[in-house]
């Protein structure tokens, strides 16, 4: 029989290579959703106003589609993978509930695929406008493969479409499985999450560029991705609150754990920042501002919230890493909407201030920050729902492989991660130097470059 100790080195083993799995993947998802779009974009203003520089903007962003897309491909397989080996027992039960997303997410990747690969080297070769409306597919079957993904993740906080008896999943309805109480809410977060993030980080690039390098055609795909960016920071607080209130309802420990609220209470406090201390129960050197939890909650400064001292010990998640990882996702959001407020401004009255020095400076210094907040947001999804697998179904601890060792696929991942991390980095470096060789500062704005 194996040491306990080593069934939780284990357990921890095959916790953190799915989380390195799913933290590395999370990226090239989101990009995925969000960059067809904007190249996209890009391309109907060629289509509609005739002017090069657009033309330029969207072939420069194909590539770097290309780019991601396949390392995105690399790192979703391997996922897929880990599912089975690292967590049988999770999947001979949830298999066939949960089958059907998975399926579709598939059928997605394989037309997004196909569309990218004719968008790619179609461009001579096919009408105009159905080129264009091939760009558009890639963005649907790309934002479609991350909805199928998200509702599969939303069942495990939001168990449906079944019956649990006698340790096993009966009356089986795969297609109440998979549209979930929680789908619509998550899956709304995660996609505005996904053009949030790429927008600024793609602005960020193309005003480090017109810093140094100012182009027209830097200069429209700075005012392009900054819309996109801008507009889903807006809309994104509206969709926290909603996924707030649903998280509230269906799951009242995570909430507890996201802002530490240790003590039942009507009128309860938002804690802003601060180190939740789980043994003296209690939040230290944070700023409560009261009645906010409550209203964020259940939409009434009045309203009673749970606390975590309403529920077992051990049935508590990790509080120290679920309240930090809340905390860094929503101020990272306050901050990308606050931005968001002052670039709409300048795109709308003030066109001109867009080259401002110290404006370009500040939208570069905020381009991880979409990133960072979307992996804070997965850390509070997956770390929230510990100890629980399955939420109130199946522990994390009963669905792991019973194979020892795993420490040593999981270093091993991370080479490999680590080198996928260096190519693309090296790859992109190279495509944006050869960006700014081929549409140099000197390009008039008309300048073809075709």
């Amino acid at each position: 029989m194996i040491p306990t100790f080593h069934i939780m080195e284990d357990l921890l083993a095959a916790r953190a290579q799915m989380a390195l799995s799913l933290g590395f993947h999370i990226v090239f998802a989101a990009i995925g959703m969000a960059m067809p779009f904007l190249m996209a974009i890009s391309h109907y203003q060629w289509l509609r106003t005739g002017r090069q520089v657009y033309f330029d903007v969207s072939r420069a962003w194909s590539r770097g589609v290309a780019i991601f897309f396949a390392t995105g491909a690399v790192s979703g397989t391997a996922l897929s993978f880990e599912l089975g080996l690292l967590w049988p027992k999770f999947m001979q039960h949830a298999g066939p509930i949960i089958g059907m997303p998975f399926s579709w997410e598939g059928t997605a990747f394989f037309v997004e695929a196909i569309a990218l690969g004719l968008f790619l080297y179609g461009r001579k070769r096919l009408n105009r406008w159905v080129h264009w409306g091939i760009g558009v597919v890639v963005g649907i079957s790309g934002v479609l493969s991350g909805i199928f993904v998200v509702c599969a993740n939303a069942w495990m906080n939001n168990p449906s479409g079944f019956d649990w008896i006698g340790g096993q999943a009966a009356n089986i309805n795969p297609v109440a499985a998979m549209f979930n109480p929680g789908w619509k809410t998550e899956s709304l977060h995660m996609i505005l999450a996904a053009f949030e993030a790429t927008g600024f980080a793609v602005a960020g690039v193309h005003a480090l560029m017109l810093l140094f390098r100012p182009s027209s055609c830097h200069r429209e795909a700075f005012r392009i991705a900054l819309l996109v960016g801008a507009c889903a920071a807006l809309i994104q607080p509206l969709s926290g609150d909603r996924l707030a209130k649903g998280t509230a309802a269906r799951q009242p420990l995570k909430l507890a754990a996201m802002e530490s609220h240790f003590e039942t209470s009507t009128f309860a406090p938002l804690i802003v920042g601060g180190l939740p201390d789980a043994t003296a129960r209690e939040v230290r050197h944070g700023i409560p501002v009261p009645g906010l939890l409550s209203f964020l909650a259940k939409g009434d400064i009045r309203a009673e919230v749970k606390g975590l001292n309403d529920f077992p010990r051990v049935l508590w998640p990790p509080l120290l890493p679920v309240h930090v990882a809340f905390q860094i996702m929503v101020g990272c959001g306050t901050a990308l909407a606050g931005l968001a407020l002052l670039s709409l401004f300048f795109i709308w009255r003030k066109p001109a201030w867009l080259g401002n020095r110290r404006f370009l400076i500040l939208v570069v210094l905020a381009t991880p920050l979409g990133f960072l907040a979307l992996e804070a947001g997965w850390v509070v999804t997956e770390v929230g729902r510990q100890p629980w697998i399955i939420y109130s179904i199946m522990k994390t601890a009963e669905a792991v492989t019973p194979m020892p060792g795993l420490v040593y696929p999981f270093l091993l991942f991370s080479a490999v991660y680590l080198f996928l991390t260096v190519v693309v980095a090296w790859l992109m470096l190279r495509h944006i130097r050869a960006v700014a060789r081929n549409y140099p500062s000197a390009m008039p704005e008309g300048g073809s470059h075709a």
